[in-house]
């Protein structure tokens, strides 16, 4: 056998998708990190219109310029970030921009700071790309937002960039808008790159989400159609920044690994967002009744449980450490709170992108579990 790269040394496979190797047929997954909730109609008819017209030959590298025009529209009047198309790159999913950024400006020896707990494919892409993860504690007490104050204790003369995520997976937490822009400051005063994940961005209750580019040019903002379009399997997401250097780096990356993103999901894309947004509103609004229904059946059952506000993710405070395993063997697919972080200790994720009633039967099924011992 050919040893591997020592660079995977540190890498170990999804706890997540592990979760999803559970057999038992019947089980009810509160495990998966995707809507629910089918492609909008007019969306597919895009797609099918693409392909019928054999439009499925190399796009620009960057992406196909009418729907990157959108995609700049679609910062200036939503995040009040300026760009131009051609600070604009079409990705595969916002997880090929993740794994850009951290190629592109990450070296050896180079501290990326990290919230702790967070999407455990930061850690991974930090390191592949030969950097050190330093993790920034998010507090249970503070709702699990990341603080400007906790960031700043952490920023020493090695740290390269921040990877920010807004609305949070795992915990559902909404960053403050006092918090956002205190960490772009300092992005600026002590020259660091931020990473902004904000793929959650549309999937929030009651709340704002805040770009950190609106407050400085040292921001890679990622976004995406998987979560706000249910179109995760198509693959599809982009990213942007104001700097062109920045911009050519990420490029040099994408262009001799992908090439270009999918001409039919890109197709796809570009109807997302020039077409209705009923669905996308009617997605959210279920998505917040189904919020409150798993909160509150959790707390009664004594897990102490933030009402997150935004993404479709609660992290109850669960101290049994076989809960995962015996809700599983009960029907009911969790993830363990350590995947994502030490600060994932004592906690379970558990998504409510499923519907209404299967949660009331997972809550029933976790409930019955709980009084039978």
């Amino acid at each position: 056998m050919i040893n591997p790269a020592s660079r995977l040394n540190s890498i170990e496979l999804s706890l997540i998708r592990k979760m999803f190797e559970v057999t038992n047929p019947n089980a009810i997954n509160l495990g998966i990190g995707e809507p629910d909730f089918n492609v909008p109609e007019n969306i597919k008819e895009a797609m099918k219109r693409s392909i019928d017209e054999n439009d499925t030959h190399y796009t620009p590298n960057k992406g196909y310029l009418d729907l990157r025009e959108e995609i700049t529209k679609k910062f200036k009047k939503e995040n009040g970030i300026t760009t131009t198309p051609e600070d604009v790159i079409v990705t595969v999913g916002a997880s090929e921009g993740l794994y850009m950024c951290t190629q592109a400006f990450v070296d050896k020896g180079d501290e990326v700071l990290l919230p702790n707990p967070s999407f455990l494919s930061y850690e991974a892409c930090v390191n592949l790309a030969g950097g050190t993860p330093v993790s920034v504690d998010c507090k249970m007490e503070n709702e699990f937002k990341l603080k400007a104050e906790d960031v700043q204790e952490k920023i020493t003369d090695k740290t390269k960039a921040i990877i920010l995520n807004s609305p949070s997976n795992p915990t559902g937490a909404v960053m403050d808008k006092e918090d956002i822009k205190a960490i772009a400051d300092l992005s600026i005063d002590k020259n660091f790159l931020i990473i902004s994940d904000e793929i959650y961005e549309k999937i929030i209750y009651g709340k704002k989400n805040y770009s950190p580019a609106k407050y400085s040019d040292n921001v890679i903002t990622l976004n995406g159609f998987s979560k706000t379009y249910a179109m995760t399997g198509l693959r599809i997401g982009y990213l942007a920044t104001t700097n062109e250097d920045y911009t050519e780096q990420l490029l040099k990356i994408h262009q001799y690994n992908i090439a270009c993103a999918n001409t039919t999901a890109q197709r796809g894309a570009y109807e997302a967002l020039t077409g209705p947004q009923d669905e996308v509103k009617k997605m959210v609004c279920e998505f917040q009744k189904r919020r409150d229904l798993i909160v509150s059946r959790l707390n009664d059952m004594g897990y102490e449980t933030v009402n997150a506000e935004g993404a479709f993710y609660v992290f109850p405070k669960i101290e049994d450490e076989n809960f995962v395993q015996d809700a599983a063997k009960a029907g009911v697919i969790t993830v363990p709170g350590v995947a994502f972080g030490s600060n994932g200790e004592n906690h379970v994720r558990m998504s409510y992108a499923n519907s209404y009633e299967n949660i009331e039967k997972a809550m029933d099924i976790l409930e019955g579990m709980i009084n039978n011992g």
